[in-house]
């Protein structure tokens, strides 16, 4: 478990998403105008503008765009993980997330640019929400 800081709501365009990480789903949204796939949650297309939206449900699976180790941290919230790999995920579906590179002896030598990972969920000391990070496959 972890003391990650946990979204404050109410947040009309995230909710569901958090919503759904209780069931350890990984939502994005569909524009049923554009066909655009839109992430991170929000109540109009970043394409079209178009309002009809849809949420799909991700297969977790992606490859590492890019990713920064942190060595150092000083939020408090993050200081008992010790040396971690940030990164932003490329998703099979369409879209980008920013999350971490988990369950690796050495962030500074098991994660590289184009390696397959899928979504596991982290549980919280506090709250009820479920964070999404990526592990290797």
């Amino acid at each position: 478990m972890s003391k990650r800081p946990m979204p404050q709501f109410f947040e009309p365009d995230t909710q569901s998403f958090w919503d759904a990480t209780k069931e350890k789903k990984l939502l994005y949204q569909d524009c049923v105008d554009c066909d655009e796939v839109v992430f991170t949650p929000r109540a109009h297309c970043t394409i079209c503008g178009s309002d009809k939206l849809v949420e799909k449900e991700s297969k977790g699976e992606g490859t590492v765009y890019t990713y920064s180790v942190v060595r150092q941290n000083r939020n408090p919230a993050f200081a008992d993980l010790g040396a971690y790999a940030l990164a932003y995920i490329d998703l099979d579906e369409g879209f980008r997330m920013l999350s971490n590179v988990v369950n690796v002896e050495n962030p500074l030598t098991d994660v590289s640019i184009g390696q397959r990972v899928r979504v596991v969920f982290e549980e919280q000391e506090e709250g009820d929400y479920l964070i999404p990070l990526f592990e290797p496959i």
